[in-house]
């Protein structure tokens, strides 16, 4: 299985903020989506950064009240490590687990193009594990 698998099965849909925007709205954003990180992006088609729950727990500790006035671009993480489509399952999960993040943006010709999460990880490997059982059981059921 591939990223391209993993969005075709979840949608390409990716939410996207401003960098310009409020830390606060961010926060704001992140709960009523339900969703773990967000896109930094001028113009919704182009990388500038990802913000994360976390990011925002960390400037809450660091700055407390005062964080949720800064604007996203502040806190954002502008190294954005990014996957593109045709990578494996395999590979996702071994740099989200190598470099501690739970969130990959996909990119093609330099365009966004979908966002995966560990949880989209773990649910595709977990639907496999199943396809993968049941093959095994249909055969042995055969073999009998």
């Amino acid at each position: 299985m591939n990223v391209e698998s993993i969005l075709k099965a979840k949608g390409h849909q990716v939410v996207t903020i401003a960098p310009v925007a409020a830390v606060a709205e961010a926060a704001a954003l992140l709960r009523r989506m339900g969703i773990g990180a967000l896109v930094v992006s001028v113009d919704g088609r182009r990388l500038d950064g990802i913000v994360s729950e976390r990011d925002i727990v960390h400037a809450l500790a660091d700055r407390g009240a005062a964080a949720l006035d800064l604007r996203v671009a502040d806190l954002m993480t502008r190294r954005v490590v990014t996957c593109a489509p045709g990578e494996t399952v395999a590979e996702l999960m071994a740099e989200m687990t190598r470099r501690r993040i739970r969130h990959l943006p996909v990119v093609e010709h330099g365009r966004l193009v979908g966002l995966v999460s560990i949880g989209d990880v773990v649910k595709n490997r977990l639907e496999e594990m199943e396809e993968e059982t049941t093959s095994l059981r249909q055969f042995i059921a055969g073999a009998a």
